[in-house]
């Protein structure tokens, strides 16, 4: 079988980890914790990252952070992961859900006005695939209504827009790590902002709420519980990975690059012929090939797709399950919009295998999609 995903590695990583076990420094915050918070305010121009377990970590700090109270309001897509709206739930929030844009997939931002209320204190775009949502005017929103922006940069790694990189464009953001990423050390993520007073308090939300710091860095004396907060900061075995990996994240980019573009080509006759659509990337938009999918005819269609390409070794996968109509969804949220799109396309919607080192086997996968959907076609069947 073909998998879905396989984590790419590339070379370092066993020594980087030696070396990090041998320094006798485990915890967090250690010289490779701190190597990837460099190369993060580096490559992606956030003043302040901070290194976290994990963008679901990164995402309840942010509502931490933004003073998120019971009753509370945070406009965000339904089609996204859970921990977009567990952040904004264990506050007491209420995350209300606005419908996607049909190309992108991504938050439509001409629905985000409508959705406001005097509750409203914050807006969180998902940049699904990597694809940048339109944060020039989700910005101009949030300016008009003094909303501050969440970016769940979560699939975003080396993606940008209009020459700044996901998750450094808003208040906030928040990058994943996991094992299903582009660039992953099995479980991380990093918290981004460039805001001077939002990073000084991240850093002690970070810290279990206190001052840590500021007292290894010989600020204070001793240090405190200063505010709530929790333990965010990953293991620096974890750090040690993500640096390997994060030193050849150019390398890992361009080759999915070039897998994404040969899955582009290669089913632009089926979308001209009216069968699939093809993703769509706007003007101004640099994207990390995170993610290949083509949406198809119908659930029916894709069901039988997904079956019949596993029947021939080859793993491919639906996405999200909307979350405005999961049984937590119905009782935590409310709908900002109606929902028609997201829930058109989270049916018909199929993602393919897409991983550095399944170059050789690409042929035989768009192959297969091939046969595969003209066997379904050529069937009797209502698809």
């Amino acid at each position: 079988m073909i998998p879905f995903n396989k984590s790419y590695v590339g070379g370092c990583e066993l020594e980087f980890i030696r070396d990090a076990i041998e320094s006798y420094t485990l915890s967090g915050d250690g010289a490779y914790t701190k190597r990837c918070n460099s190369w993060l305010s580096k490559e992606l121009g956030s003043q302040f990252p901070l290194l976290t377990q994990s963008a679901t970590a990164a995402l309840e700090m942010a509502a931490l952070l933004a003073d998120l109270n019971p009753g509370d309001e945070v406009i965000m897509p339904s089609y996204t992961f859970v921990s977009t709206a567990n952040a904004i739930v264990l506050r007491g929030a209420v995350p209300v859900f606005v419908d996607i844009r049909p190309d992108t997939l991504n938050i439509n931002e001409k629905l985000i006005s409508g959705a406001i209320s005097e509750r409203t204190r914050l807006i969180l775009p998902v940049h699904y695939a990597g694809v940048a949502c339109e944060m020039d005017e989700i910005l101009r929103i949030a300016r008009i209504h003094k909303l501050l922006v969440l970016e769940d940069a979560a699939q975003g790694i080396m993606s940008s827009y209009k020459g700044r990189a996901l998750g450094s464009i808003g208040d906030m953001g928040a990058i994943s790590f996991h094992a299903t990423k582009n660039i992953s050390c099995g479980e991380g993520g990093a918290f981004l902002t460039s805001n001077p007073e939002i990073a000084e308090r991240a850093e002690i939300v970070r810290e279990k709420g206190t001052n840590r710091s500021k007292f290894f860095r010989g600020e204070v004396d001793k240090y405190n519980w200063v505010s709530t907060g929790s333990s965010y900061l990953p293991s620096e075995l974890n750090a040690a990975y993500l640096a390997a990996q994060l030193d050849v994240a150019r390398e890992i980019t361009k080759r999915r690059l070039e897998m994404w573009e040969r899955y582009n080509s290669e089913f632009l006759a089926l979308e001209r012929a009216g069968v699939v659509r093809r993703p769509t990337i706007p003007p101004g938009c640099i994207h990390n090939a995170h993610i290949y999918y083509l949406i198809l005819p119908s659930l029916a269609f894709r069901t039988k797709f997904i079956e019949l390409m596993k029947g021939v070794d080859v793993s491919c996968t639906f996405h999200y399950v909307p979350l405005h109509s999961s049984p937590c969804g119905v009782e935590k949220g409310r709908l900002g919009s109606e929902m028609s799109v997201t829930e058109d396309f989270s049916e018909r919607i199929v993602r393919l295998p897409i991983w550095p080192g399944l170059e050789e086997k690409q042929g035989y996968i768009i192959k297969s999609c091939h046969e595969v959907i003209q066997k379904l076609l050529s069937r009797k069947e209502n698809y």
